[in-house]
């Protein structure tokens, strides 16, 4: 079965969602956009060491599975998995404070920016060799279907990740045991600094790749937080009830670079300038207000959102960096059982 959205709906139209669940949609969106933004603030203020990778550009996707999983659900991302982390619900103060190295960071502030982790939220880690939290994504879902828990374990991933071995491995034994397991390819047509088409054989490398695995082929406009929850909860749901997997590809786009050292002068001319007319917050936003949102309504969120990330940058800032008697804790660099005791 072909199921391919192509996500062209005109701005208004009402797509179903209810208007609670828009609302949150909304929030979530400027959280993760307000939340990066800060984060390459606090860089250029040089309180921020070492890369990182932003997804601007990308928060509909985080956001539109964050609103749709349940809260025993789990979440496994890349290293540009600050949206994801924070679309589970763990603190803005945790992710800021972990990016500056404090000891508020979700991991005392030893983790950094690649190694986001709350798993009181589910949010099970940010994985930074590529393709290799696709198997562990799946047997996460072999767990909760052993334990008959319902739970849904969701793996995101960038369009790169499709030419690994791991991707291939992943999505055949989640078919053969019918695994509840969401894989979500985030195509933002880049790996890296190389375009994903001049790579891949196929137009979309997930989703074309899908009947391989006798899995639905889905093609979803990934800036558009509707048609991401409507499909997350779609095949969320299916999951749940011993339906199998689903492999999504999301279309979406990074308005910076892989990474902050990465200016992206790769780009065609013109290219950036269009998808920022598609930017996913922009386009709810006037959706919203044609829905009939009032506009007040709108910018008490967008003032309560930034004065949250107001508040986590000051706590975060206040928090102190780990003291040496910290640095050999959680470690186990001597390959030993001793931790597991």
């Amino acid at each position: 079965m072909d199921t391919k959205v192509k996500g062209k709906k005109a701005a208004a139209a009402d797509s179903g969602v209810g208007r609670e669940t828009q609302l949150a949609l909304y929030r979530m969106q400027l959280e993760l956009r307000y939340c990066e933004k800060r984060a390459y603030d606090l860089f250029l203020q040089n309180l921020i060491k070492g890369t990182s990778h932003l997804s601007l550009g990308q928060e509909a996707i985080a956001a539109g599975f964050g609103v749709a999983m349940r809260p025993d659900d789990w979440t496994f991302c890349t290293y540009r998995g600050h949206a994801h982390t924070l679309a589970r619900g763990a603190s803005m103060t945790g992710v800021l404070g972990e990016l500056m190295g404090r000891e508020c960071g979700l991991l005392g502030g030893k983790g950094g920016s690649m190694h986001l982790t709350d798993v009181t939220k589910g949010a099970m880690g940010s994985y930074a060799i590529i393709g290799a939290h696709l198997p562990v994504a799946a047997g996460a879902a072999w767990s909760a279907q052993y334990r008959g828990t319902e739970q849904v374990s969701v793996c995101f991933f960038g369009d790169g990740t499709t030419n690994i071995g791991a991707f291939h491995e992943a999505l055949n034994f989640a078919v053969v045991w019918k695994l509840p397991v969401i894989f979500v390819c985030e195509n933002n047509l880049y790996m890296e600094y190389t375009p994903i088409a001049s790579v891949t054989a196929v137009e979309h490398p997930a989703a074309d790749r899908a009947s391989a695995y006798n899995l639905e082929k889905v093609v979803i406009d990934g800036n558009d937080a509707d048609e991401v929850y409507t499909t997350a909860s779609k095949f969320m749901n299916r999951a749940r009830k011993g339906g199998g997997p689903a492999l999504i590809e999301a279309m979406t786009y990074r308005h910076s670079g892989h990474s902050r050292a990465d200016p992206a002068k790769y780009r065609p001319e013109g290219e950036l300038e269009k998808w920022l007319q598609r930017d996913p917050i922009n386009i709810y936003r006037d959706r919203l207000v044609k829905l009939g949102v009032a506009e007040g309504t709108l910018k008490d969120i967008e003032g309560e959102t930034m004065r949250k990330v107001d508040e986590a940058t000051a706590a975060a800032k206040a928090s102190p960096v780990p003291g040496l008697s910290e640095i050999d804790k959680n470690v186990w660099a001597d390959g030993g059982t001793a931790w597991r005791n």
